[in-house]
């Protein structure tokens, strides 16, 4: 009994450890830009914010402001809903891609 209770124990730190990383590693692992629009429109609102802060620090090489990253994602997200070609990365996402396949 008591050999379960403390791999219970065991399992339980583990998961929290594994869940205070999960921020960084998401962020290491997020595509940024390369996003395509239908993997950005499937995201969480957490993870659509991470996917955009990424994207705008790529571009401008500095972490933006929480406005910035607010606009953009409103942007994005009307620009992806609409995107002729869901494959577009979301950096690519433009007016012109309503219309026209990229």
């Amino acid at each position: 009994m008591n050999a379960t209770k403390a791999r219970f124990g065991l399992l339980i730190a583990a998961t929290a450890l594994a869940l205070a990383g999960c921020t960084e590693i998401e962020q290491a692992l997020n595509k940024g830009g390369d996003t395509p629009c239908r993997e950005y429109i499937g995201q969480d609102p957490e993870t659509k914010r991470v996917t955009i802060t990424k994207f705008l620090e790529e571009q401008h090489g500095q972490a933006p402001t929480g406005t910035n990253v607010d606009l953009s994602m409103a942007a994005v997200d009307g620009l992806c809903t609409v995107q002729a070609n869901a494959d577009t990365p979301i950096e690519r996402a433009d007016l012109a891609g309503i219309f026209i396949r990229k």
